[in-house]
C-alpha cells in the first residue's frame, strides 16, 4: 500500500495530511453542507461528456470521497454534513460496497474515470445528475429515499438486480450503453416503493426487468429503447405496477422558471395535437408476461421497429385498462393470448394484419375504440389474429357488444364464426351449412325464414291454381283450394286437411314433393338455428 493511501485511510473522522487543494475544499464543503463547485464557467468545458481534459485543479481520488460517506468528520456546529459537488473529476474506482452511506449525496454534471460500487450499500438519497459514469454496478442496494440517475451517461450499464428503492427512481433522459452481456439496465427482482420514471430514457441494449416491483407508477414515456440484434429491448416479464405503466409520447414543451436540480423539468404529460412531442420508441421485442398492473397499461403513441422473430409480448397480463393506441408494427408479432383486461381501448390502424395478432385466450369485459372502429374492421381484426379457425374469440367479441347492448353486431360476430367454421368441414357438412346460410342465415336473421315461406307459398299456391286434381274418395273431400292445398304441403307437422285428399300425378306429383322436400328442409334449418339461439342465451 503506498504512503498516501496509508495517510488517506488511516485517519478515518479526522482530514488526512495528505489532501490535495481541490480534496480540501470537498473535505470543508462537506462539513457545512455546500456545494463544491470545481466547474470553469467556461461552457462546454464544464461538459462531463465533451472531450476537454479535467486536470488536476478539478480531481478528487475515490477513496477520499469514499471516507467522506462511510467514516466522515462531524458537521460544524449548526450544520448538517453532506456530499455535494458540482464539476468534480472522481478518479480511481469509488468502491461503497457492503457498506453504510449516513450523508446525503448530490454530484452534478461531475466525471467519473472508473466504475461505481455500490453492491450492497445502504444509503439515504443519492442524486447523480448528468453525470458521465463508465459503469454503476448496485445489486442489492438498499436506499432510504430516492435514487436519481437523470441526463447521467453510463458507458457499460447499470446493474440494479434486487435493488431496494425506499421512494422513487429517476432516470429520466439518461443515455444507457450496454455490457458485455448485451444489457443497458440489468434489474432483475428490483423494487421502487413509488415511482419509476424514465421519461426521454435512452438505452443501447436490452432492459432487463423481470420480477420488478414499482409500488406506484412507471412512467416511461418518450423513451427509445434500443436492442434490434438482441431478442429483446425491454425484457419485464412478471413485473407488476400498482397504478400505471405508461410507453406513450411526451410531450416537449417547456416550462421556464424551473430551477429543479433533478430534470426532467416541465415535461408535460400527453401531448395535444400541435404540441412538439417524442414518442415512446422500443426497437428491438418487448416482453411483459404474466405482469400485473393496478390501473393501466398505456401504450398511446408509442412506435415499435421489429423483426419478424420478434414480438410484442403481453401474454397473461392482468390490467383493468389496456390502452393499445400506438403506431402499427410493420413487422413482428403483438401477442396478448391469456391477457385478461377490463376495459380494451384501442384503434383499428394499431394492430397488425393477418399472421400478426394472436388473441387466443384474451379476455375483455367492455370496448372502447379511439377513432373510426366499425365491425367489419373488427370482425377482420378477429380473423387476422386466428389463422386457424377458432370459436374463443369471436365468443368473446359477440359477448361482449351483446353486454353494451349491440345485440345485431353480436349475431353479426356469431354468424361470422359459423360462415368461418364452414370452410373447414367435409363437404356433405359444408353443403348443409350452405344450405343454413341461404335459407334462415344459421337462425340468426329468423325473418328470412318467413321470406322463404312466403316465396314458397305463393309458388306453390300459383302452380296449383293451373291444376284441379280429382279426389281420392268422390263422395268424401273437402272443397279444392290451391292455396290451402300448397300450404299443406310445405307445413310438415301440421294437417290442414288438403294433402292425401287428392289425385296428383305425373308432373303435379313432381311439384308437389318438391314443396314437401322444401318444408322439410325449411323446417330443419329453422329449428337448427332456434336450438343454436338457444343454446346462445
Amino acid at each position: 500500500m503506498t504512503e498516501a493511501h496509508t495517510g488517506t485511510e488511516a485517519r478515518a473522522g479526522e482530514e488526512p495530511a495528505d489532501l490535495s487543494a481541490s480534496e480540501r475544499r470537498m473535505w470543508s464543503a462537506y462539513r457545512t453542507g455546500v456545494v463544491c463547485d470545481l466547474s470553469v464557467r467556461a461552457g462546454d468545458r464544464d461538459d462531463p461528456h465533451g472531450r476537454h481534459v479535467w486536470g488536476p485543479e478539478r480531481s478528487v481520488r475515490a477513496q477520499v470521497v469514499a471516507l467522506l460517506l462511510l467514516h466522515g468528520p462531524p458537521p460544524v456546529p449548526g450544520r448538517v454534513a453532506s456530499l455535494k459537488l458540482r464539476g468534480v473529476r472522481i478518479t480511481g474506482r469509488l468502491d461503497l460496497s457492503g457498506g453504510t452511506v449516513g450523508p446525503y449525496v448530490e454530484l452534478q454534471s461531475c466525471r467519473f474515470d472508473s466504475e461505481i460500487q455500490l453492491s450492497e450499500t445502504r444509503i439515504g438519497t443519492l442524486r447523480l445528475v448528468n453525470c458521465a459514469i463508465p459503469r454503476l454496478e448496485a445489486a442489492r442496494l438498499h436506499t432510504e429515499g430516492d435514487l436519481h440517475l437523470p441526463r447521467c451517461r453510463v458507458a457499460r450499464g447499470i446493474r440494479l438486480t434486487d435493488a431496494q428503492i425506499g421512494t422513487d427512481l429517476l432516470i429520466s433522459q439518461a443515455v444507457v450503453q450496454k455490457d458485455s452481456k448485451g444489457r443497458a439496465i440489468a434489474a432483475d427482482g428490483m423494487s421502487v416503493a413509488q415511482d419509476f420514471q424514465g421519461e426521454l430514457l435512452e438505452t443501447y441494449g436490452e432492459v432487463s426487468l423481470r420480477g420488478a416491483k414499482v409500488g406506484v407508477s412507471m412512467n416511461m414515456r418518450g423513451a427509445r429503447l434500443r436492442n434490434p440484434n438482441g431478442r429483446y429491448a425491454l425484457n419485464a416479464p412478471q413485473l407488476t405496477v400498482e397504478r400505471t405503466l405508461y410507453l406513450t409520447s411526451i410531450s416537449l414543451d417547456y416550462v421556464p422558471g424551473s430551477n429543479s436540480s433533478t430534470p426532467p423539468y416541465g415535461l408535460g404529460l400527453t401531448p395535444a395535437r400541435g404540441q412538439p412531442s417524442q414518442r415512446f420508441e422500443c426497437r428491438g421485442g418487448l416482453r411483459m408476461d404474466d405482469g400485473r398492473f393496478g390501473d393501466a397499461v398505456d401504450f398511446y403513441g408509442a412506435r415499435f421497429v421489429l423483426t419478424d422473430e420478434q414480438e410484442i409480448s403481453l401474454r397473461r397480463i392482468q390490467t383493468p385498462e389496456f390502452r393499445f393506441v400506438g403506431e402499427r408494427p410493420e413487422r413482428g408479432r403483438v401477442v396478448v393470448s391469456g391477457a385478461k383486461v377490463v376495459k380494451l381501448v384501442d384503434a383499428s390502424t394499431s394492430w397488425p394484419g393477418p399472421g400478426g395478432v394472436s388473441i387466443e385466450g384474451f379476455v375483455y369485459e367492455n370496448l372502447a375504440p379511439r377513432g373510426h372502429f366499425p365491425l367489419s374492421r373488427r370482425l377482420a381484426w378477429v380473423e387476422a389474429a386466428t389463422p386457424e379457425y377458432s370459436p374463443e374469440p369471436y365468443e368473446r367479441l359477440a359477448a361482449v357488444l351483446r353486454a353494451s347492448g349491440e345485440d345485431a353486431d353480436a349475431r353479426e360476430v356469431l354468424l361470422a364464426k359459423q360462415r368461418r367454421r364452414r370452410a373447414t368441414l367435409p363437404p356433405a357438412a359444408k353443403a348443409w351449412g350452405y344450405v343454413q346460410d341461404w335459407t334462415v342465415v344459421y337462425g340468426y336473421r329468423p325473418g328470412r325464414a318467413a321470406l322463404w315461406m312466403a316465396v314458397l307459398w305463393a309458388a306453390g299456391a300459383l302452380l296449383f291454381s293451373q291444376h284441379r286434381p280429382p279426389p281420392i274418395k268422390e263422395d268424401e273431400h273437402p272443397t279444392w283450394d290451391a292455396a290451402l292445398y300448397a300450404l299443406d304441403l310445405l307445413l310438415p307437422v301440421i294437417d290442414l286437411g288438403q294433402q292425401g285428399q287428392w289425385k296428383v300425378d305425373g308432373g303435379w306429383q313432381w311439384g308437389a314433393a318438391a314443396l314437401v322436400m322444401l318444408g322439410w328442409i325449411l323446417a330443419t334449418t329453422v329449428a337448427a338455428g332456434a336450438s343454436r339461439l338457444l343454446r346462445r342465451g
